[in-house]
């Protein structure tokens, strides 16, 4: 059984949510700033880092709303989502991270989804 928790990172970003969903949802998109290589077929993306590779199935999706994924070799029960929110207050466009770690490592795994969504925030000019 599984010692991880769920938690969730929120990230204001100034964009439209279509925009968002492209670098969320497709290949191209995510290979501008999550891996090296991404690739899809049958539903799985299959992503690169410096030669080490990792599958993610796609569980559920919803266009401009969000996508779930679920690493290959992960429990069933653990998924990473990336969710687009609008604040109501602001009417500024929310990306709403949701991912499983040790309880030890959710500062460290939340630092390291800063560090990526940084780039992702760079490549799309925000």
């Amino acid at each position: 059984m599984s010692k991880k928790v769920q938690y969730e990172l929120e990230y204001p970003v100034r964009c439209s949510p279509s925009i968002l969903f492209e670098f969320l949802s497709t290949p191209a998109g995510l290979q501008e700033w999550f891996a090296d290589k991404v690739d899809f077929r049958d539903n799985v993306f299959s992503f690169s880092w410096n030669g080490s590779a990792e599958e993610a199935e796609v569980l559920e999706q919803e266009e401009d709303e969000y996508i779930r994924l679920h690493w290959t070799h992960a429990p069933k029960n653990e998924y990473f989502e990336f969710r687009i929110r609008i604040s109501e207050v602001t009417n500024m466009t929310i990306l709403v991270i949701k991912d499983f770690a040790e309880k030890k490592e959710v500062a460290d795994q939340s630092q390291l989804w800063d560090y990526q969504i940084k780039d992702l925030f760079h490549r799309i000019g925000n």
